[in-house]
């Protein structure tokens, strides 16, 4: 990605998050950027483009980053305290694109379409690991695992727990804090050494 595309992208995924995409127009945009309409709508057709291209990139670089992480781990525990931390770090460092994916994600606009699809991949890669762990052996250190797709949501669900704690707490939380915190709540229900 170049530059001024770059800086489209950023510029959108702020105001989105702070404004909401109905407030954000794309003169504000460009105003922000400082360039012309013609240079975005050289790099984006619409301000739609724009928030679908920010929705799919910022989900494949969860997604991508959870494969990474997971790939060394030999058993179901190990993977899910993996997705965990990614998950509190990409909520850290990643706040406005998860603030927007999460304010989207109910609606019946094309946007929140958009959103919800993505979300519903994601849930389903992390149902595909948590079952790919249990048909492969890796699942001995859970007891009590009735329900992959509950787990896999729940997992998801996590993100706007975090992102809560964040505001209410004025951004001043710590990661490996709140990583603790909620490895003692989800690991201690369901069972995991």
């Amino acid at each position: 990605m170049n530059r001024t595309k770059r800086k489209i992208f950023e510029t959108s995924m702020n105001l989105f998050a702070t404004k909401g995409y109905d407030a954000t127009s794309i003169e504000e945009i460009t105003s922000v950027v400082g360039v012309a309409k013609g240079t975005l709508y050289y790099h984006f057709s619409s301000k739609e483009e724009i928030f679908n291209f920010l929705v799919e990139e910022g989900m494949k670089l969860l997604q991508n980053s959870i494969s990474i992480k997971i790939a060394n781990c030999n058993t179901l525990a190990s993977k899910l305290k993996a997705i965990l931390l990614i998950e509190i770090k990409v909520m850290t460092k990643y706040e406005d694109f998860m603030t927007i994916v999460l304010s989207q994600v109910l609606g019946k606009e094309p946007r929140n379409l958009t959103c919800r699809k993505y979300v519903f991949e994601y849930i389903d890669m992390l149902e595909k690991i948590i079952e790919e762990s249990i048909a492969n052996g890796e699942a001995q250190d859970v007891s009590n695992l009735d329900n992959p797709k509950i787990l896999a949501s729940g997992l998801f669900g996590i993100t706007y727990s975090i992102l809560l704690e964040k505001i209410k707490n004025d951004d001043n939380i710590s990661i490996p804090e709140l990583y603790k915190q909620y490895e003692k709540i989800i690991f201690a229900n369901h069972n995991l050494r």
